[in-house]
């Protein structure tokens, strides 16, 4: 008889091996021409740090919050893929822009527009992926904590996004970025723009 992995489980192997595999990726970031820095990335970070204190489970059981729905044994695989398809966007976006990317807001050297890959489908495929794999980690975790913490995750991800094509549209001029910004959407895929 086989070992039988639960779903809470799953998600924490899955997380740990992800959060392991991207730290150790960043080594193979280029080298950095320019870096934004503005009152903004600390508000981010910080949104970001919240949330992620918030949908941490240790959090809500130190709290004493209980679970406020049930998912079932099926629903909770069910997440377990979804999250999977998250992170899997993460890493195949991450592939795609290669030694381009970083977890700052940056030009690296030599840098240049990505559109192929998920880049043609939004324009931060790694921020949606993420926001993927955390709203399915908050819904398996079923307390209001967890959401509470993959919402602000997903509003620090999307300050980091304007910020960071504020950025982008200065550093490769409105020519380049400001085409790509009308024909991408942002954040979720087949959303038209306006």
């Amino acid at each position: 008889m086989g070992v039988i992995v639960q779903p809470i489980q799953a998600f924490q192997v899955i997380w740990i091996a992800w959060v392991v595999s991207w730290i150790a990726a960043s080594f193979w970031s280029g080298r950095t021409a320019k870096r934004a820095t503005t009152f903004e990335t600390w508000i981010y970070r910080t949104i970001i740090f919240a949330g992620a204190l918030l949908i941490a489970p240790w959090t809500a059981q130190a709290l004493g919050e209980s679970r406020v729905w049930q998912i079932g044994d099926y629903g909770a695989y069910a997440l377990v893929g979804v999250m999977l398809v998250g992170l899997a966007l993460t890493w195949w976006a991450r592939i795609q822009i290669g030694r381009l990317w970083s977890s700052a807001i940056t030009r690296k050297e030599e840098h240049r527009l990505v559109e192929t890959g998920p880049y043609a489908l939004v324009r931060h495929p790694i921020y949606t992926g993420i926001i993927t794999a955390l709203l399915a980690t908050a819904a398996i975790e079923a307390t209001l904590l967890a959401l509470l913490g993959a919402v602000l995750i997903a509003i620090g991800l999307w300050v980091k996004a304007r910020a960071e094509e504020r950025f982008l549209l200065t550093e490769l001029g409105p020519d380049v970025y400001e085409s790509y910004r009308r024909r991408v959407p942002m954040l979720v895929p087949f959303v038209p723009q306006r």
